[in-house]
């Protein structure tokens, strides 16, 4: 199995294990309260939003990763999702370390 699609099922374990946020404004508003460890944004996301996401987590020191579509976010989840915050450190750092090789 390649390491997006490894990286795609931990995305939908993390949602089972209520390790997300999902939404705009309650990722802002997490990543804000340093409640986050990773962002995930679509890659088809619009411009505004990736360089909106990518400033704050900038300011905060909390890594914004754009590497899948729409699509398949929202086919991993089983709803549609644009933005996704991680909320627990470990599924943070696996899926840092699954999509940097």
């Amino acid at each position: 199995m390649e390491n997006n699609q490894k990286a795609l099922n931990l995305l939908g374990l993390s949602l089972r294990a209520g390790a997300l946020t999902m939404g705009e404004g309650l990722v802002l508003k997490a990543i804000q309260q340093q409640k986050v460890m990773l962002v995930l944004v679509a890659a088809d996301a619009s411009q505004v939003t990736r360089d909106k996401f990518s400033a704050k987590g900038d300011f905060y020191h909390v890594p914004v990763i754009t590497a899948f579509t729409k699509e398949a976010m929202s086919q991993a989840l089983g709803r549609p999702r644009t933005i996704v915050g991680i909320t627990n450190a470990g599924f943070a750092r696996r899926l840092i370390a699954l999509l940097k090789t």
